[in-house]
Formats: structure tokens, C-alpha cells, sequence
């Protein structure tokens, strides 16, 4: 049986530019837009819009494109009736040519905010209604490894669109977390419950030989879940560990999705009854819950070999 990951996570793998999809649900407010790539290393240009439908007449609410010809700058800009509204730019370029980067857009109630790999870089207004975005289009000369939508919000009254995306995606529990520090340790974005999902993204570098990710009751110090990619080994193990003891250990010989020099989104949905975990869209293990109160896990903890990028909670 193919695997279907989590409703509320829906990444796309090395697409190809242009790229013209629909935004699951259509934009709202509290979604993120994650996209991964790397700029060629010829680039004169590349774009990014957030349009009103698919076709050339549809708006653009929201116009992101670096320009490397002439001046290094970044023109931001919104398309109405065929028409380009007022310029605004920066003089600063996030972006180099032939290098990775991690561009994030995050819709806030009176922006969106640009974070280009950790750090802000911009905030444009919004000229359009974001409720009227439908699509998300992305060209130019860049390689594009992942886009993923994370998160967001109803929009009440909401009137009915031209197209039909795909069913809205879960609200997210509160702002992604971009970049964090290596040991990780925080509080949940919410209480967890059945049907939420803790989204991590990150990269294991070349050198990396074991890290760890694991679910926790700070006032006890049970672990809930433990998740222990090995490299040097080339195994997954997971774990609890209640009441001072490690549980019966289970583990994963057959393949490791967790590989030296790459990138990864780690997602561990919660049910009634088990976790299920899966790494880049592919489903890795379901861990029935040992821990009855699963509900009362309040931290996260993250050590070992690993950078992180982005941590997020996803509600129901």
C-alpha cells in the first residue's frame, strides 16, 4: 500500500520550474510556504508569486524576485487587471549564485514576512486580499529540491473560488521556529493531542554519526517518544523511557532515510493510539503509545549530529 502522509503535511519533492500549483486550501493567514533549492549559478533572475488562479490573467498578490543582472536587488511588487502597482526593492541580495538556500514566507495578519535561510530579510504589505490567493508560481533560474505548505488558518466567510484546491490545511499552533540551535530543547507550541503533528526539518551533516529527537514530560522526565537515527550504523532505533527505564527497543535495518550530507523533514503525527513517523514522505514506523497520559508531553529535545531549520506544531 502506497503511503499517505498526515493531512495536515503536504510537501512536494524536486519539482520542476515553472512551477504553477495550487496552495492546499488556498492562502490564509498562519501558513507558511517553505521552499528549497539552489540558485544556478547563471542566474540573471528567478520569481516567486502568490497568484489569484493559474492562468497569465490571473493577479499576482505578491511579485518576490531577486534580479542578479546589472544592480544585485530584490523587486517586490502585486499585479492587478494587468497592471504592476508601485515598486518596492532592496538593494540587498540573500540569495548567492550556485549555493542552497531555504526561503520561508510566513502570511501574517497585515504582511507576509520573507525569512531567506534564518533571517528576516523583508515585510510586504498586502495589497490583495489574502483569502483570494489560489496559487503559487515559481520560475526562473533556480533548482527547486522541496516546497512544502505548512499550516494556516480558516478565513470565515469565505466565499466560493474559481478553482478547488485541495482540503485546507490545519492551523498551525502559534510561528515556525526557524533555525534553532543544536542541543534543541523547547516547549510545545499547544498541548499535544490526537490528530496534531510536529513537523522538523533539518540537514545531517557529512560528518554526522548519530542524533536524537525525542518527545518529553518535562516534569517527570519520561520520554514518550525517542528517535535515534544512527549513521555510522545505518539503523533507525526508537524508544520510550518512563519511570527511569528504557523500554523494549525497535529498530529499522532495512533502510535509513536519514543520510549524510541531506536534508530531511521528520513528521511525528499523533493519533488516539500511536505515533506514526515518517521522513520525507515516506512512512517510517507506527509506535503505539506506552505513555498513557501522551497528552501531558510538553517538550521537545533534539542532540546530537544534526542543524535544524525549521520546528513547527500543526493542530487538527
Amino acid at each position: 500500500m502506497a503511503y499517505i502522509p498526515a493531512p495536515d503535511y503536504q510537501p512536494t519533492y524536486k519539482p520542476m520550474p515553472p512551477y504553477n500549483q495550487p496552495i492546499p486550501g488556498g492562502l490564509s493567514v498562519g501558513m507558511s510556504v517553505y521552499i528549497q533549492g539552489v540558485v544556478n549559478e547563471r542566474v540573471k533572475r528567478f520569481s516567486v508569486n502568490f497568484s489569484t488562479g493559474q492562468t497569465p490573467e490571473a493577479d499576482i498578490a505578491f511579485h518576490f524576485n531577486p534580479r542578479f543582472d546589472k544592480w544585485y536587488k530584490v523587486v517586490f511588487n502585486t499585479q492587478q487587471g494587468g497592471r504592476w502597482g508601485k515598486e518596492e526593492k532592496k538593494r540587498s541580495m540573500p540569495f548567492s549564485k550556485g549555493a542552497h538556500f531555504e526561503l520561508v514566507f510566513m502570511v501574517l495578519q497585515e504582511h507576509y514576512k520573507v525569512v531567506v535561510n534564518g533571517s528576516p530579510f523583508y515585510e510586504y504589505g498586502h495589497r490583495i486580499p489574502v483569502q483570494m490567493v489560489t496559487h503559487l508560481q515559481v520560475d526562473g533560474d533556480l533548482t527547486l529540491q522541496s516546497i512544502n505548505f505548512i499550516g494556516g488558518q480558516p478565513v470565515p466567510n469565505q466565499g466560493p473560488r474559481n478553482a478547488e484546491p485541495p482540503n485546507s490545511l490545519p492551523a498551525a499552533e502559534g510561528p515556525p521556529i526557524l533555525n534553532p540551535p543544536v542541543p534543541y530543547v523547547g516547549k510545545l507550541q499547544g498541548e499535544l493531542a490526537a490528530r496534531k503533528t510536529i513537523l522538523i526539518k533539518g540537514y545531517v551533516p557529512y560528518h554526522s554519526k548519530s542524533f536524537m529527537v525525542s518527545l518529553k514530560v518535562e516534569s517527570t522526565g519520561d520520554l514518550a517518544l525517542h528517535v535515534n537515527p544512527r549513521l555510522s550504523e545505518g539503523i533507525v532505533v526508537w524508544n520510550s523511557h518512563l519511570n527511569n527505564s528504557w523500554g523494549k527497543e525497535e529498530r529499522s535495518t532495512s533502510f535509513n532515510l536519514f543520510g549524510p550530507g541531506q536534508h530531511f523533514d521528520l513528521s511525528i503525527h499523533c493519533s488516539l493510539d500511536h505515533f506514526k513517523v515518517s521522513v520525507n514522505r515516506q512512512h517510517l514506523f507506527d509506535f503505539p503509545h506506552r505513555l498513557r497520559g501522551f497528552h501531558t508531553v510538553d517538550t521537545l529535545e533534539v542532540h546530537g549530529d544534526v542543524t535544524l531549520t525549521y520546528i513547527q506544531m500543526l493542530g487538527a
